[in-house]
């Protein structure tokens, strides 16, 4: 007889690996089933996120930065370097260490919780007698049966039509993490989070870096006022940026890569580099799942169907994070694997769509939560808006980093706090005390009336809400 279990978990990513971790907190039998492997084919839980997205990428940045800032800045603080050389296997090496510390941890914390772990891809088998079998395919395969199911079998980055990635010259994200060498000349095709944070790894490092984007504006689902200041940052630190173009073919050969392309100008360019990572978004992963076993419905982009509280169609299963609908991020993935086993326990999970930030860990840093002013326009709804840009803040002087602003949208009527957006340092730091500001639908004025500390980048999120009411004290 197989073993049975209260609740099996499908994907060991962020909202998997969490939701299991939640569930065996209230009580439940838990299965988690994960099939990423390290380099000795050892369990590597933690999904694309730990293995090849947010933190291997966040550890490239780091490094990086350090590393520009040696050859670039430290002179303005009379540090004087000499010699500066860099070693990328050493960096990579840093890299894969902090990933393996975060697949240890959460090994630590299946022990800590109880929650039994089977190394190996799931799949649906059958569903008879209020139990869903459930196959885990590994070095051994076994069939393992639960009352509920949670699917987190998250994403896979999408390929564009007819360019399959090889990993060698045209680069995923799994690819871009593992470049061996400083390219003289990279190119990126899509400038969302993961090709402008590569990008910007591998243009701090010495690489020319072009960027082609298909849309005529750049980061478009980014407040443009914003998204401007960005650009006029990435641009003056040397990253070629090219919008409104058209992808053409695209060769790969032993001297890299050739794209060709038709400009904004609908001008025919080709373009030559020795690497090519395409960032054109991710798509569902439900390969393998064997989702026709049970009948589980998939919409026309093979993402799985799922409610307001992440129930399929099915009784009993549930999906979260980046295989449903909603921003593909992690942090959401951990919030809805969090709700569901709530919910499967009878409490009242809660997501807040509305209040989900959003970060990208450029130099300068991007960070938002809630409406752009674009969408406010589009809706008619009646705003404010206040700005205040770091130049005049006293810690980001200090710090010799003062690009970008933090601007604040609030209701023109109830001053209720609408959207928040970041450009500039730590962005990603600053951005919760506006998450939580709007979680408890705070107005602009009560940031105004909160004393922050000084100095602190985080004041200029206060002056951004005094400038709502056109009062800021130190512009």
């Amino acid at each position: 007889m197989s073993k049975q279990f209260d609740v099996i978990v499908i994907g060991g990513g962020p909202g998997g690996y969490i939701g299991a971790i939640r569930a065996a907190q209230l009580g439940f039998n838990v299965a988690c089933i994960d099939e990423w492997k390290n380099a000795k084919g050892g369990p590597a839980l933690g999904g694309t996120c730990t293995n090849v997205g947010c933190i291997p990428s966040k550890a490239l940045l780091q490094s990086s930065e350090h590393f520009e800032q040696a050859g670039h800045h430290f002179a303005d603080h009379g540090i004087n370097v000499s010699g500066l050389s860099l070693d990328v296997a050493k960096m990579v090496a840093r890299k894969d260490t902090v990933v393996k510390q975060n697949n240890d941890g959460i090994v630590y914390l299946f022990k800590k919780n109880k929650v039994t772990f089977f190394h190996g891809r799931g799949s649906f088998v059958a569903a008879k007698d209020n139990l869903y079998e459930i196959k885990v395919a590994g070095t051994v395969e076994e069939t393992i049966s639960g009352k509920h199911v949670v699917i987190a079998t998250g994403s896979n980055a999408r390929a564009l039509p007819g360019t399959p990635f090889d990993e060698a010259n045209i680069l995923s994200n799994d690819g871009a993490l593992r470049i061996g060498a400083v390219p003289k000349k990279l190119g990126l095709i899509g400038s969302g989070v993961i090709g402008l944070e590569m990008g910007s790894v591998w243009r701090r490092l010495g690489a020319e870096v072009t960027v082609l984007e298909g849309l005529p504006t750049f980061l478009g689902a980014v407040d443009q006022q914003i998204a401007k200041e960005a650009h006029k940052a990435f641009v003056k630190q040397g990253l070629k940026i090219e919008l409104g173009v058209k992808v053409g073919e695209i060769k790969s050969g032993k001297k890299g890569v050739s794209v060709a392309y038709t400009n904004a100008k609908g001008e025919a360019v080709s373009l030559d580099v020795d690497k090519l990572i395409i960032s054109i978004g991710r798509v569902a992963n439900t390969i393998g799942l064997a989702a026709d076993a049970v009948g589980l419905a998939l919409d026309e982009r093979g993402a799985i169907v799922v409610d307001g509280d992440c129930k399929t169609n099915l009784p009993n299963v549930w999906a979260v994070g980046d295989v449903v609908r909603g921003p593909m991020l992690a942090h959401k993935a951990e919030e809805e694997g969090v709700a569901v086993a709530e919910r499967i326990a009878g409490q009242h999970g809660h997501v807040n769509f509305n209040t989900i930030p959003w970060v990208i860990y450029t130099n300068p840093e991007i960070a938002w939560v809630g409406q752009t002013e674009e969408q406010l326009k589009a809706a008619g709804r009646a705003y404010k808006a206040g700005t205040f840009p770091f130049m005049a803040n006293g810690r980001a002087r200090a710090l010799g980093d003062t690009t970008g602003m933090v601007k604040m949208l609030a209701d023109a009527v109830t001053d209720e706090i609408l959207g928040v957006h970041i450009v500039g340092p730590m962005a990603s730091e600053l951005i919760a005390e506006c998450v939580v500001a709007m979680e408890f639908r705070a107005s602009s004025e009560d940031i105004a009336r909160i004393c922050h500390a000084h100095p602190s980048l985080s004041e200029a999120t206060k002056e951004a809400a005094l400038a709502v009411d056109k009062r800021t004290l130190n512009f």
